[in-house]
């Protein structure tokens, strides 16, 4: 049936280049089964891995995962800290799977606010798979669009201020060079998990003219089946960025 699915979707074409996700529903998740949320983030990296199994297999260039924003540091300190290491750990056990996969690993945000033991394990599975040439994974980590946004004007100032830069140049190409995500397309579709219907300062300048795709599905369980039904509804609609 899925196997059917996959080659509907590849027959139909106008597929989304990248795809950005908003992991949402883990905590929601563990709750439903008496769980502590720590294992909701567990289960959250199993449906990880079989999305970013699929959308290679689809051919989906670049996939791009909200995992930690800024505001995450409010929540407790014991998951705050049993996050940063399921991402280490994660970087360090799934570098031969990404290394067998040809996946190129990235990372979106204010990295040097990261734990130095966990930025460390993060850079040299960015490093080592620096080379790749399959499917891009940008984790989304220490995000905040608005801090993304603010930083771009604090560099664009400063270099104006040492004459490097003419206020005149200034445009959307060369806005965008100076965010994180500088090299990345925008995103062509955004799923968010869980049901939740905002943005969450997430690619708020990427997103001007990203389709959203909502689902009430919470993230551990969403996998391979809910990844492609996202695939089938993109292919559904006509983007016309502001045309008749």
């Amino acid at each position: 049936m899925l196997e059917e699915l996959k080659k509907e979707i590849k027959e139909r074409g106008s597929l989304p280049v990248h795809i950005a996700v908003i992991m949402d529903g883990n905590g929601r998740w563990a709750k439903q089964r008496n769980l502590p949320r720590t294992e909701g983030h567990k289960a959250g990296v199993e449906a990880i891995r079989k999305v970013v199994r699929t959308a290679g297999e689809m051919g989906i260039q670049y996939l791009t995962l909200f995992a930690f924003s800024t505001e995450n540091w409010r929540r407790p300190r014991e998951e705050v800290s049993a996050l940063m290491q399921l991402l280490s750990d994660t970087a360090r056990r799934e570098l031969k799977e990404m290394m067998d996969n040809n996946l190129q690993l990235k990372a979106t945000g204010d990295i040097e606010g990261l734990p130095y033991a966990k930025r460390l394990a993060l850079s040299q599975a960015i490093k080592k798979t620096s080379k790749n040439t399959g499917i891009v994974l940008n984790l989304a980590l220490n995000y905040s669009g608005r801090s993304e946004i603010l930083s771009a004007v604090r560099k664009i100032a400063r270099e104006a201020k040492e004459g490097k830069l003419s206020p005149a140049r200034i445009d959307e190409k060369m806005f965008e060079s100076h965010l994180y995500t500088k090299g990345l397309p925008d995103p062509d579709l955004l799923i968010r998990t869980s049901g939740e219907k905002r943005l969450s300062n997430f690619l708020l300048w990427q997103a001007a003219y990203t389709e959203l795709y909502i689902t009430e599905t919470l993230w551990p369980d969403f996998g391979e089946r809910e990844f492609l039904m996202a695939l089938a509804d993109y292919q559904s609609r006509q983007r016309r960025f502001g045309r008749v």
